[in-house]
């Protein structure tokens, strides 16, 4: 069998690091084309040697310097910069497979780049769909790729579809999409302790390891806001076809209720490689490095719903998929913009909600149709954002 080519956009990130230790594990199933990081050169330097990948893309020319130096002798790849560079490794014709794990905007265009090559995209970057999530999901359809979800939330519900339903839940009797979510660090707290929360404790995650940004988003509920609006694009769900259901355990990852009153839900140890892997096999199956899940040992799961009034982003999300067109590309920007200020200690935890919320308010929904439209939508609510952190300050 011969490997499949993979390319790794944001190698030096927590789902770029499960990525490259399942396909360790597999040596004679996958085979590393690129690798990418933004500035963490060093990082990525290692990865190089490791890996030994036939390309690496950093973001500057200084930080290719900094990478030729490091790895002079030591790993033989071409070194590119940029974001062209980044479309560029993922489209590319020896590319097979593209794991898009760059988190945030920057994710939109190489990810969007991959599927109109008609690759098989392992999506780890909601930005991408909830920016542009109509034209996103045409692309997949005309260009023929193969687009599967990484979030473990939306590969669990990919899991528990019927084959082949996954574009149409009413012919395969579903009902509901029941997105879980832990409820972050923060579940069961009152908007007056929210008040005085830091970067520090918001970045602590009970179940999961992930990156400082979308840990904070996880704390404020925009994670599953994302997700949202995510689960509404892959799976072409109206949003009142979607739930959200808090679990503390994160053991369920999530549910797919069907009208004959069954509901089927998939469970597995808090770890990303098992939905990594089970994308990178599909429709295969394959070892992931994950312990086996033992119910008898964790007790209990338990279910609740989200506190909306002292985590507004779920409802900021909910309300920005309701109006449609640009609002969402919108929302992210703002959320960017806002979680960045939070962490550089310039926004109080519960002003990003109010960030967004204002945002929101001034801005029209207009048609997301073309790229050019969605990408000048992210520019003025981040300058708005911006505006706004300046006057909180």
């Amino acid at each position: 069998m011969k490997p499949q080519r993979v390319v790794v956009l944001g190698a030096t990130g927590s789902i770029g690091l499960s990525t490259l230790d399942v396909i360790a594990r597999h040596p004679e199933r996958y085979q590393v084309q690129a690798l990418s990081a933004h500035h963490r050169v060093r990082e990525l330097a290692d990865l190089c040697r490791r890996f030994q990948p036939r390309q690496a893309v950093v973001a500057t020319e200084q930080d290719g310097e900094t990478l030729r130096e490091l790895l002079r002798g030591e790993a033989d790849c071409e070194i590119l910069t940029g974001p062209d560079a980044l479309a560029a490794v993922a489209s590319a014709p020896e590319t097979d497979t593209v794991m898009a794990a760059i988190v945030g905007a920057a994710g939109l265009l190489p990810t969007l780049a991959a599927v109109r090559a008609g690759k098989r995209v392992l999506l780890a970057n909601k930005e991408a769909l909830v920016m542009s999530g109509q034209l996103f999901m045409q692309a997949v359809a005309e260009h023929g790729a193969t687009l599967l979800p990484i979030d473990s939330e939306h590969n669990a519900i990919f899991q528990c579809l019927p084959p082949g339903r996954s574009r149409d839940l009413a012919g395969g009797g579903i009902e509901k999409l029941v997105l879980t979510a832990s409820g972050g660090p923060f579940r069961g707290w009152t908007a007056g302790q929210l008040a005085t929360v830091t970067p520090a404790q918001a970045v602590r995650h009970p179940n999961w390891s992930m990156g400082r940004k979308i840990s904070v988003d996880s704390a404020t509920l925009m994670n599953k806001g994302l997700e949202f609006i995510e689960a509404c694009w892959l799976f072409d769900a109206r949003p009142d076809q979607v739930d959200v259901l808090l679990h503390p355990q994160s053991i369920i990852h999530s549910m797919v209720r069907y009208q004959d009153g069954s509901v089927l839900a998939q469970l597995g140890n808090p770890d990303m490689r098992t939905p990594i892997a089970h994308a990178l096999a599909w429709p295969e199956r394959i070892p992931a490095g994950v312990d086996p899940l033992d119910l008898a040992l964790i007790g209990r799961l338990e279910f609740e719903r989200p506190d909306t009034g002292a985590f507004p982003c779920l409802d900021l999300a909910r309300a920005a998929m309701l109006a449609g067109g640009s609002h969402p590309a919108a929302l992210n920007a703002a959320n960017e913009v806002a979680v960045e200020a939070f962490l550089t200690g310039a926004l109080a935890f519960t002003a990003i909600p109010q960030v967004i919320s204002q945002v929101l308010a001034q801005m029209p929904v207009s048609p997301a149709s073309d790229l050019a439209t969605i990408l000048a939508v992210d520019h003025e609510a981040r300058e708005r954002a911006l505006r706004l952190v300046g006057a909180a300050a």
